[in-house]
């Protein structure tokens, strides 16, 4: 077979973005070298959901998780040197897509390039922001109004761009099974393209032209042959739909085009090197069947449970897509999966199931409504809540966390603190002395009056686009352009779905639970109070907020009575709900990296409250040195990823409140 005749390779991405736009535009030039085929941009969460760098809630977080981006200098400088009319470039943003799909433009521009060369994706789907991730801004009706302008805005302008990427990849890491992974990101596509063509914005004549801008982003778990044929099924439906309610004729405007990260929850802590051949197996799934492969693959690195990946990690990923691509015989056959009994029978039994479930949706008044009724987050919460369960019990077995535990020295973890990325903590003073001068040097009035617009154009019914170009432009900043929306929108606090999730571990008598629940009542009753109150925070912009919802189920399942207030709280906020309900532990949620300033600011907080003797947990990715310092700094205890057993650890809080109210320890084993 010659060359020729072989399929091209999928699009090969990083998911990179660090510190500063500098260091990010030299990641990038060295991972395009090194033979990477498009970019994938990670924004800080600052960016992310809208706020400057020096606002109060962006402390800790600035370049951690990504790149800040605060202005169009930022956008020019993460671009230098890198042709964007050459690029397919990928941006994971949702709230704030507009706002930097405006700024690319811009840049673009500025290199001389025409909007019709420009190739790329904006991720831009709010709903899965709601349920999983946590980075939405404002509430789902004028969300969904930025998102229907954006489609619009491109479609016309920009014909190769991508402008959203319904997103299932959180999904399934906040519990999706895969029949609600379809389901869920089939409902959003719908609420979607109904929104748009409701909108007027787009000619009749153009509606296939609207579809097939349409993109998916997916996970693919561990469990290849059924992610194989969850792809296969998400095809057939995406044509079912396009074709049946919305009319769509031409077969290549129907066609399901997705793009894939392949899992991170699944990566371990414990035995990290066992992530690679789990990669590899994710990888598979969305590679393996030509009629599902995906259009553009981007992998973690084996190290991502342990904390911030170096350049080298990145480039192990790369290495796996590319010795798959370029030395097997892989895209040298039709589809090896056509015609097997085995495959058709679970895709079919895939698109029945999730039709079902697609058509309740419907019935409840669609995506956003099943948002704002919280029915799709309680869901999750309960799958979620069930498959920890099944960990916990050993039904599910991870290798090397709650089986085959036994293992050799591992030399790539000799060193800890040289095995991840450590992230520079003197690069947020620098990004926020930067944008002092960025605001310095602008020309106030045409600022404003850009700002001004943007108001006017988002209180009427004009697409918002025009006017936000217009505030790149006038070097308005990020936090600027979405506070100016936030005056019109007003914000969203989502659903946490923690009080309706089901109890999804029985408390039988000599069950786990039901010892803790023991620990739980004795100890209420020796303090002399009804219930143990127990205090879950999330701190800072970071949104992941699976595991504190977990932790808050299982507490409640366990007796405590549980405050929960969901995502984005001030250490000042957190430290006052503390008091004001008389908790006796709080626990603290952290996956950005954050937590190294954050917790002892709430540690400080509540000491100047006089509550110094309320025991604070940490959990998140916590590398040991850190942990090591958030005890010396006074934390009760620190929970990381290798920490499977919630319940174990709902025992493990209950000491600590003995502890910290000097009542003797209890023989009842957790």
């Amino acid at each position: 077979m010659t060359e020729r005749q072989k399929d091209r390779p999928w699009l090969m991405r990083t998911y990179a973005g660090h510190s500063t736009a500098e260091a990010s535009n030299e990641l990038y030039r060295r991972n395009l070298a090194k033979g990477q085929t498009g970019l994938s941009v990670a924004f800080d969460l600052p960016t992310q959901t809208g706020y400057d760098p020096d606002h109060v809630l962006a402390r800790g977080e600035v370049g951690r998780v990504g790149v800040p981006v605060s202005h169009l200098g930022d956008m020019r400088r993460l671009f230098q040197d890198i042709p964007l009319e050459q690029m397919n470039t990928s941006m994971t943003i949702n709230a704030t897509a507009m706002w930097l799909l405006a700024l690319y433009q811009v840049v673009a521009e500025e290199q001389g390039a025409e909007n019709t060369q420009l190739q790329g994706t904006t991720q831009n789907d709010i709903v899965k922001e709601y349920l999983s991730r946590g980075t939405h801004v404002f509430p789902p009706v004028p969300s969904l109004r930025l998102t229907t302008d954006m489609i619009c805005y491109t479609v016309n302008n920009i014909p190769k761009w991508n402008p959203i990427n319904i997103c299932s990849y959180h999904l399934q890491e906040a519990g999706a099974t895969p029949v609600q992974e379809i389901a869920y990101a089939m409902s959003t596509a719908i609420a979607v393209l109904d929104a748009v063509f409701a909108s007027g914005q787009i000619a009749e004549d153009r509606k296939g032209d609207v579809v097939a801008r349409i993109s998916f982003f997916v996970n693919a778990g561990v469990r290849f042959i059924e992610e194989m044929c969850k792809m296969r099924a998400f095809g057939r439906i995406w044509d079912k739909i396009t074709r049946e309610r919305y009319g769509i004729e031409n077969p290549k405007h129907r066609r399901f085009r997705y793009g894939v990260q392949v899992n991170s929850l699944g990566l371990t802590e414990a035995q990290p090197e066992n992530n690679v051949q789990r990669i590899v197996l994710e990888m598979l799934a969305v590679t393996l069947s030509k009629d599902a492969r995906a259009r553009a693959v981007q992998l973690p690195a084996w190290n991502e449970a342990l904390g911030l990946p170096r350049p080298w990690d990145q480039q192990w990923s790369l290495r796996m897509q590319q010795v798959l691509a370029y030395e097997s015989d892989l895209l040298e056959y039709e589809d090896i999966f056509a015609g097997s009994h085995v495959v058709e029978a679970k895709v079919a039994e895939l698109v029945e199931e999730s039709l079902a479930e697609i058509d309740r949706i419907e019935e409840m008044g669609g995506a956003m409504a099943a948002v704002e009724s919280g029915y799709l987050k309680s869901q999750l919460v309960s799958s979620h809540a069930e498959r920890r369960a099944r960990i916990e019990s050993g039904q599910e077995k991870i290798v090397g966390v709650n089986s085959f535990e036994a293992t050799e020295p591992n030399p790539l973890t000799a060193d800890l603190d040289a095995a991840i990325h450590t992230a520079d903590p003197t690069v947020e003073a620098r990004v926020v002395a930067a944008l002092g001068q960025w605001r310095a040097a602008r020309e106030p009035s045409r600022q404003s009056e850009s700002l001004e617009r943007l108001k006017e154009a988002a209180a009427g019914t004009d697409n918002l686009m025009a006017a936000t170009l217009e505030c790149a432009r006038a070097g308005v900043t990020t936090g600027e352009w979405a506070g100016a929306l936030r005056e019109v929108f007003g914000e969203f606090r989502a659903p946490t779905g923690v009080s309706s999730a089901p109890v999804a571990v029985t408390a039988e008598a000599g069950t786990a639970l039901a010892l803790v629940r023991r620990k739980v009542d004795a100890t209420a009753r020796e303090l002399g109070v009804g219930k143990l109150r127990f205090l879950v925070g999330k701190p800072g912009l970071d949104g992941h907020s699976n595991g504190a919802e977990q932790i808050a189920v299982r507490a409640r399942d366990a007796g405590f009575e549980v405050v929960y207030q969901g995502i984005r709280l001030t250490p000042e906020e957190i430290v006052a709900a503390a008091v004001a309900e008389d908790v006796h532990g709080v626990g603290l949620s952290i996956l950005s990296g954050s937590h190294a300033q954050l917790v002892p600011d709430v540690l400080e907080r509540l000491r100047e409250a006089g509550a110094a003797d309320i025991p604070v947990i940490a959990g998140g990715i916590i590398p040991n040195a850190d942990a090591e310092q958030l005890r010396a700094a006074g934390v009760a205890a620190v929970f990381t990823p290798k920490d499977f057993d919630i319940t174990g650890i709902i025992g493990r809080i209950v000491d600590e409140i003995r502890k910290a109210n000097k009542l003797d320890p209890l023989e009842v084993p957790a």
